[in-house]
């Protein structure tokens, strides 16, 4: 059972003592933190901007909008709203600001990196719908490998998170509120946030494993633009119950303006004694991030990209990489496998996820075996056992290509994890014709990745 963060009103900081608990339910993965737009300062021609702001501005020049006639100083949603009121069309507004993304290359901001580097967070969700928190994650992890899992909700199309928590195998971060496409599938103005709301409290749209961990976990609010009774809606909404009803976890709101609104903070202090306030976001991430990294024990943080440490495979994958085909349950070893072959500069790739459903998984299996540069199965007593299963398909559509590929040619370099005899195992004649390499765990011998080595220098 989770304990609750301490019981004070809600300040403009927190105390020792209640950053010391923050720390140690971050530790313990028991809390997740909701990104929001205040975090967002990008780098632009005229100096450090919200990047909202610099949107905002960009889009009404490309929509033609008169911001004279906008309040001062505008937003986004003024934007949107003059130009849908002027008989503009939705759906352009939203084109063009996909254009505006595709155009612009700004660097994540140090705020999302700091919370990137914070390795015990591996959920994150965001109201914002740009990509610079995947940017961070993605560059301080993985070295800018394409490896953190992203989903986004949409009213039309729910999408929940692939497992419990405690099963996810690469961090994730969920776009609440959409996320940017060309479609009108995200939040840019008022309405759009009204939609998404009523969408993710009904019954049958709500991502009901995402929901279950924020219900269950601490919060960090941090950065958010939510109004008065915009951010009491989140709470609830994010809570499942009435705020005063007595619970074990607490939330922390984090930003620029909720200590200085008087009504919120009110309405806090009589109902939801759980939650505390921080007067600024970025001050607060600075602060986390200091207390977090103060608390490692010398050696403890690592940098992620030492050899022999596992770094989940890219969602797409790379080019000419090494195709990894396994069973379910040899995850562990293919995990270590693969850490080997990153150390010696092998390319390789294998899905983590193994939805084995659907036709555009298929699809995707067919593709990425049909253009990788080698195709390693595993062999273990698990294949061995399971006279079924989706890897004896990767296995058929590898030996399908081979066909086509010249006789003494290497394509298929099988491998065996464990005791199995290869000779007598139910697997194909083609595979018990090659040097099967013995790999005890899934342990990378030097051999072994030298001659793989050997085979990608000659190939290209």
């Amino acid at each position: 059972m989770s304990h609750p963060l301490p019981l004070h009103p809600p300040l403009a900081t927190l105390d020792d003592d209640a950053w010391e608990d923050l720390l140690n339910f971050i530790e313990e993965r028991r809390v997740i933190p909701i990104i929001g737009p205040e975090l967002q300062k990008v780098e632009t021609d005229a100096g450090p901007r919200l990047l909202y702001d610099w949107v905002a501005e960009k889009l009404a020049g490309k929509l033609g909008v008169d911001t004279a006639q906008l309040p001062k100083p505008y937003t986004l949603n003024d934007v949107v709203c003059w130009f849908l009121a002027s008989r503009g069309r939705r759906e352009e507004a939203y084109t063009r600001l996909r254009s505006l993304f595709r155009d612009a290359n700004f660097a994540p901001p140090l705020a999302l990196r700091q919370l990137a580097q914070i390795t015990d967070f591996d959920l994150f969700v965001t109201t914002t719908f740009d990509p610079l928190l995947e940017q961070a994650v993605n560059q301080e992890r993985f070295g800018g490998a394409q490896s953190t899992e992203v989903i986004a909700y949409a009213p039309n199309r729910v999408a929940d998170l692939p497992s419990e928590r405690e099963k996810l195998q690469r961090p994730v971060i969920y776009h609440l509120l959409g996320r940017l496409s060309a479609s009108p599938t995200y939040v840019i103005s008022d309405e759009d946030t009204l939609e998404f709301i009523c969408a993710l409290q009904s019954e049958h749209l709500t991502p009901e494993k995402l929901f279950h961990e924020l219900e269950h976990s601490h919060l960090l609010f941090i950065g958010s633009s939510f109004t008065n009774w915009l951010a009491r809606l989140f709470l609830r909404m994010a809570k499942r119950r009435r705020l005063s009803d007595p619970r074990d976890v607490g939330e922390v709101l984090a930003d620029n303006h909720s200590v200085s609104d008087g009504r919120l903070m009110g309405f806090l202090q009589q109902v939801s004694v759980r939650t505390r306030v921080y007067s600024g976001a970025e001050r607060f991430v600075d602060e986390l991030h200091r207390r977090w990294m103060t608390r490692r024990k010398p050696g403890e943080v690592v940098e992620l990209n030492l050899p022999q440490r596992f770094l989940p495979p890219e969602r797409e994958m790379p080019d000419n990489a090494v195709f990894i085909s396994y069973a379910r349950e040899d995850l562990p070893a293919v995990q270590r496998l693969k850490a080997g072959l990153d150390a010696a500069g092998i390319n390789t790739w294998f899905d983590l996820d193994r939805l084995e459903g659907g036709d555009d998984y298929d699809r995707k299996i067919q593709r990425n075996i049909a253009r990788c540069s080698y195709f390693i199965p595993v062999i273990s007593a698990t294949t061995e056992r399971r006279l079924e299963g989706y890897f004896r398909r990767e296995w058929s559509y590898a030996l399908d290509r081979s066909r086509n590929i010249a006789e003494g040619a290497l394509f298929i370099v099988p491998i065996c994890i464990d005791g199995t005899q290869a000779i007598d195992a139910h697997v194909p004649d083609r595979f018990k014709a090659l040097h099967i390499t013995r790999l005890p765990g899934g342990e990378v011998t030097p051999e072994f990745a030298r001659h793989l080595q050997d085979f990608l220098s000659a190939r290209h």
